[in-house]
């Protein structure tokens, strides 16, 4: 089973003034494949919050996944992307365009997301939608293919071939 930590970006949640869906659509996605959920934080729209958030989660290895929630849009707040991409090792920009792809074949706002994933040391981080109905159709799509990349990264599956 993999470890999951869920980081919602939302300044609104963080000072309580809006709940945050999103991560409860994660949440229940994960758990229903398998997944144990090791940690949840609601945290601000901050550049430096964000990075630090997903850097410890990362080094002090909490979690196998990072699926943050909010801030890739065209805010002027929106910078988990950019946060993200700050501290990542590795690109991995497949999965973001898949689930554009997917996302596009439902409402062509999809092409305005500007979600990034990448790995630092044993962790995937991957940036979702803020909406909940976005998450789901995301995590949905992009979930079974998710616990063979996790097991190539963790060392514990050495074949790529389909059998």
């Amino acid at each position: 089973m993999f470890r999951v930590a869920i980081v919602c970006m939302s300044d609104k949640g963080s000072r309580g003034e809006r709940e945050d869906l999103s991560s409860q659509v994660i949440e229940k996605i994960a758990v229903e494949n398998g997944y144990i959920v090791t940690k949840k934080v609601l945290i601000p729209d901050e550049f430096q919050v964000i990075k630090d958030t997903l850097s410890e989660i990362c080094d002090k290895n909490h979690a196998d996944l990072i699926l943050t929630t909010g801030g890739t849009g065209f805010s002027k707040r929106d910078v988990t992307p950019e946060a993200t991409e700050a501290i990542i090792e590795k690109r991995v920009p497949g999965i973001p365009e898949a689930m554009r792809a997917y996302s596009l074949t439902i409402t062509k706002r999809a092409m305005l997301s500007r979600a990034t994933a990448g790995i630092r040391k044993d962790t995937l981080i991957i940036n979702m939608p803020g909406s909940p109905k976005a998450v789901e159709e995301s995590l949905t799509f992009i979930i079974p293919e998710l616990k063979h990349g996790l097991e190539i990264m963790v060392g514990s599956a050495k074949d790529c071939a389909r059998k």
